[in-house]
């Protein structure tokens, strides 16, 4: 928001600081309910996102498929977003959170019940294409934890809601990491497509009931803001081209597009290629390797809801950013020179790792919301995690060839140096936060 823009603000205001002319902000119960509706929603679109590639050896002889191939099933969700994410955020501004989530859990849905239909060695192309509808839907996830924080939640919650809306992904995350290596051990064919069935049908039961839940109880927004600031940006009339120019004119905030893409660009590669780093260094590691993806995602959570609590209760956007995107820096080069180390110090190594790069999700995305404001969250969250895809894509490709042609300390340095440019590049973020000032404005 501008200077005039908050005056006009404060022009509004009686001698108590009251908005005379809108209604008194207010909170429902019913808002962490809708909440945790989105989390499990979030977390069962995420879940499949790794599906694949965490049980590559396994996917490999079943399917007779070569790595690249199984490497695209995590690729394929950054690939589609991409262009996708432009509709889907116009989508999600003008049609409202519920039909969006709505139509995410559908594709979720039907996706998880196509992967069902190809269990079977021949029709490796049919999981692809329910692995494809099933990353389609995720444009109808990533951009949501921002609006339906803003929508929902008072000023003194907001951050904490966002981290939690971000820790349903994460969670998706975890569970993929880890049930895929418990449930599909290898074996032969029969074994396999057995235990196949079981990973696939228990998924596309799950996203039943919650497509089900939410056709139920899912809504778009409450029947009176939970802010003045907003009532403020409902009341905006700005067209979804118009935002977007506006976003792309701001300079800090395309300053940290491009940091934020690199570091959660840094995390699907080193996510997606886990399981192959790992047995790189420990033999016969398969299921140590989701559980370190587990550890990873786990501590991230942690992360993420520390970082939302510093946030709701210092304001202190920037420099908590900037705090994390150090310590992810650290944490990766530590990650470097400790993979040979022994199994225990990569499970420790990883956990700090992860409590940061994957705890910088909600911080950015608030961060995002301060610099912007007062334009539509969908729109500001759906351009980062675009950036998020991009050098994800980047990323895994560059890290996959350094570390099969060159080596792996190379492979993690190429990541250590990306993210020395985006700590460099959020340094130079502007400071003015300007929902804040528009909160401080109307009391």
């Amino acid at each position: 928001m501008n200077s005039s823009s908050t005056q006009e603000l404060e022009s509004k205001c009686n001698s108590n600081g009251i908005l005379p002319d809108i209604q008194k902000p207010k909170v429902y119960k019913i808002r962490w309910f809708i909440l945790v509706l989105f989390v499990f929603f979030s977390a069962s679109n995420s879940l499949q996102w790794i599906q694949y590639s965490i049980i590559s050896p396994v996917i490999k002889e079943y399917y007779g498929v070569t790595n690249e191939w199984v490497n695209w099933t995590s690729l394929v969700y950054m690939i589609l977003y991409i262009p996708f994410i432009f509709p889907g955020s116009y989508l999600l501004e003008k049609l409202g959170l519920r039909l969006a989530v709505t139509i995410g859990i559908l594709g979720t849905c039907l996706g998880a019940w196509v992967k069902v239909a190809s269990v079977d060695p021949d029709r490796f192309l049919v999981g692809f294409a329910g692995q494809c509808l099933v990353a389609l839907s995720q444009v109808f996830v990533l951009s949501v934890p921002a609006r339906l924080s803003a929508v929902w939640f008072g000023p003194d919650q907001v951050s904490s809601a966002c981290s939690i809306g971000v820790f349903g992904n994460q969670i998706g995350i975890a569970t993929g990491f880890l049930i895929p290596p418990m449930i599909v051990t290898g074996g032969t064919t029969e074994e396999i497509t057995q235990q196949l069935y079981i990973l696939f049908i228990g998924v596309a039961i799950l996203t039943s009931v919650l497509l089900v839940l939410i056709l139920i109880f899912f809504r778009s927004g409450p029947p009176t803001p939970p802010s003045y600031a907003a009532q403020q940006q409902a009341e905006e009339d700005v067209s979804f081209t118009q935002s977007l120019k506006n976003l792309f004119k701001n300079k800090s905030f395309m300053l940290l597009l491009i940091a934020y893409g690199i570091n959660v660009g840094v995390f699907y590669a080193i996510s997606t290629l886990l399981s192959e780093i790992i047995l790189k260094f420990y033999q016969g590691a398969d299921k140590d390797a989701g559980r370190i993806g587990l550890v990873i995602t786990v501590a991230g959570m942690v992360g993420s809801v520390c970082c939302g609590y510093v946030l709701d209760r210092f304001r202190k956007f920037k420099e908590t950013t900037i705090v994390v995107y150090a310590l992810s820096l650290v944490g990766m080069l530590v990650f470097t020179f400790c993979l040979s180390k022994g199994l225990t110090v990569v499970y420790l190594v990883s956990g700090f790792l992860g409590f940061f790069m994957t705890g910088l999700l909600p911080v950015g995305f608030e961060l995002g919301s301060e610099l912007t404001y007062p334009e539509p969250e969908g729109t500001q969250a759906g351009l980062l995690n675009a950036a998020s895809q991009v050098f994800g894509i980047t990323f895994t490709n560059l890290y996959s060839t350094l570390f099969y042609k060159v080596n792996d300390t190379w492979a993690n340095l190429s990541m250590s140096i990306a993210l020395a440019v985006g700590l460099f590049l959020l340094s130079c973020v502007s400071s003015h936060l300007r929902r804040q000032a528009a909160i401080a404005a109307s009391k």
